[in-house]
Parts: C-alpha cells; sequence; structure tokens
C-alpha cells in the first residue's frame, strides 16, 4: 500500500512540476510588459531598461523560469507589477476569505449530498428516487451564471431578504458574514452538490450489484443497514473523487461567482491581473489553484486505495 501512496505522491509532484512549465510560459507569451505596466507610459528607455533588469526579465525565459520556480519553492512570490505590493500580502488579503466561503460550502454541501444520494439509493426506482434524479439532472444542466442571476433577483431584488452584492470589510462577525454571503453560498451548494449526489447514488447502487450484497439481501438483512454498514464504505473510493473535484472547483473555479457577486476572493484577484497584465500574480494565483487541485485529487486517490483491498493488493 505504501508503495502505491508514494508512487501517487511522486506522480502529483511531477504534474504540479509541469502544470508550472505550462502556467509560466503561456504567461510569457501573453502581451504586457511588468515593467512598462510599473513605470507606465511615460517611462524612459533608460528607466525601463533599468528595471527590466532589476526584474531580471532581460535574461532568456528559461532562465527566468528557474528563477522564479526556486522563488516559488522558497515561498517569494515576487512583487506586483500593478501596484508594487507583494505578491505574498495580496493574496494573504484574499485566500481567507475564499477558504471561509469553500469551508461554509463544503460543510453544509458534502454531508448533504451524500444524505440525499444514500436516501435515493435506499428506494431506487420510487418516487423520492426518481424526484431527486431529475431534479439533480436539471440543476446540472443550469449554467452557473444563470443560477446566480436567479437567485440575486428572488431573494436579492424582489424579497430583499439577503444583499445582492457580497462585500465583507473584514469588520462583520460569523453570522453577519453568512448572511452577506448567503447568495454566493447558497448558488455553490446547489451547483456543486448536484453532482455529489448523483455520484453517491451511482457509487452506491453499483455496489449493490455486488456478490456479497446479494447474499445479505437474500439472508433478510435490512436495505439500510445493507447501505449504511456495507455498500457505503465500498463506495466511498468514487465519492471522495467527485468531492474532492468539486473542492478543487470551489477553490479556484469560481470566478464566475465571485465576479457576479463583486466578492473579493482568490479568483477575483487572478481576474484582477488578467486586466492589468500582472502576469507575476497571475502565475501565483495559477500555482496555488493547480497545486490545490493535485493536492485534493492526491488525498482523493489515497483514501481510494485505503478503503479498497483490490487498490491495495492488485493482480
Amino acid at each position: 500500500m505504501w508503495s502505491l501512496v508514494l508512487r501517487r505522491v511522486g506522480i502529483g509532484i511531477v504534474l504540479i512540476w509541469v502544470v508550472s512549465i505550462l502556467i509560466f510560459f503561456a504567461c510569457q507569451i501573453l502581451p504586457g510588459d511588468a515593467a512598462q505596466i510599473r513605470l507606465g507610459q511615460t517611462a524612459t528607455p533608460e528607466t525601463l531598461a533599468a528595471l527590466r533588469k532589476e526584474m531580471g526579465l532581460d535574461q532568456p525565459a528559461i532562465i527566468q523560469y528557474f528563477i522564479w520556480i526556486g522563488n516559488i519553492m522558497t515561498g517569494e512570490l515576487g512583487i506586483s507589477a500593478a501596484g508594487g505590493a507583494t505578491i505574498q500580502s495580496l493574496i494573504g488579503n484574499r485566500i481567507g476569505n475564499t477558504i471561509f466561503m469553500t469551508g461554509i460550502v463544503s460543510l453544509i454541501s458534502i454531508p448533504l449530498s451524500v444524505s440525499i444520494g444514500l436516501l435515493a439509493a435506499m428506494y431506487p426506482g420510487q418516487g423520492i428516487d426518481r424526484i431527486v434524479t431529475s431534479a439533480t439532472l436539471g440543476l446540472i444542466a443550469v449554467p452557473d451564471f444563470l443560477l446566480a442571476i436567479v437567485l440575486i433577483l428572488i431573494l436579492g431584488v424582489w424579497l430583499g431578504i439577503v444583499p445582492a452584492v457580497s462585500y465583507l470589510s473584514g469588520t462583520e462577525g460569523f453570522w453577519k458574514s453568512l448572511h452577506v454571503l448567503a447568495l454566493p453560498i447558497a448558488t455553490l451548494v446547489i451547483v456543486i452538490s448536484a453532482q455529489m449526489i448523483r455520484m453517491t447514488r451511482a457509487g452506491v447502487l453499483n455496489v449493490m450489484s455486488s456478490p456479497y450484497i446479494e447474499m445479505a439481501i437474500l439472508k433478510g438483512v435490512p436495505r439500510r443497514r445493507i447501505i449504511l454498514r456495507h455498500a457505503l464504505f465500498n463506495a466511498i473510493g468514487p465519492i471522495v473523487n467527485v468531492i474532492a473535484l468539486n473542492l478543487a472547483y470551489l477553490v479556484g473555479g469560481v470566478v464566475v461567482i465571485e465576479t457576479i457577486f463583486a466578492y473579493p476572493g482568490l479568483a477575483k484577484l487572478m481576474v484582477d491581473g488578467v486586466q492589468t497584465r500582472d502576469m507575476a500574480l497571475v502565475q501565483a494565483c495559477g500555482m496555488i489553484f493547480c497545486s490545490t487541485y493535485v493536492v485534493l485529487i492526491l488525498i482523493a486517490d489515497i483514501a481510494s486505495i485505503v478503503s479498497n483491498p483490490r487498490l491495495r493488493h492488485p493482480k
């Protein structure tokens, strides 16, 4: 088992390294010059050349990459080209907001999705299963931005029970923050819960066709006990994988949601970096998103290996 885990960790490290190459050189081919952005259009060629040399932009791209990846590994993310502030400070001001909203959405959506998925699996083909299947399929087909606009229109404009703009000043308490973030939290819970519900239901029903489950059914074991004590644990692999994918989406894939609700999160910071051609900021945010994605998928793979004896002892 440990050899499989170490192999997965090695693959994850190599994947992060490959992604770092793609991120760096993709930003290199984008238009815009960090030194020009920092000095403005009135900069003289002499001052521009001096700043480019100071920032290392006069070096070949491959040298710049190794300097950049070395700084990343030591925690030095560089200086923002737009405002001159350190990227660590810019990210530090936003990452807390992203983690807060991601944590709240996860605490709501994961137990809710697993519970509803198990409930549908307990009564396959019956009314509650058909309702859950139809509702989740419809929600998956709805784009997240459309769902957000509908919630803003109903809850924020017509009813006026929650604010349509989710701006946090930093002085709000926990419950006030939840009230301000009610709309983006509700949108994200609906979006990711639909996928997790369907995966939980499908994973459990797939295990229910196994011979040992059929034997338990023939012995008269109640279906609820079979699902909760036997089928759920053996279906944990695909369930954990889809949970990890959705958590990774929450960290880096909520650009549309944060933009619609004007929420000052990490994804919104990356969008602002693209608009100002702040490539150092875009590269740092991209590495955070990709590393988070790889780490979450790695955790899901390890959980699958631990919970599934067939993966620990392959033939």
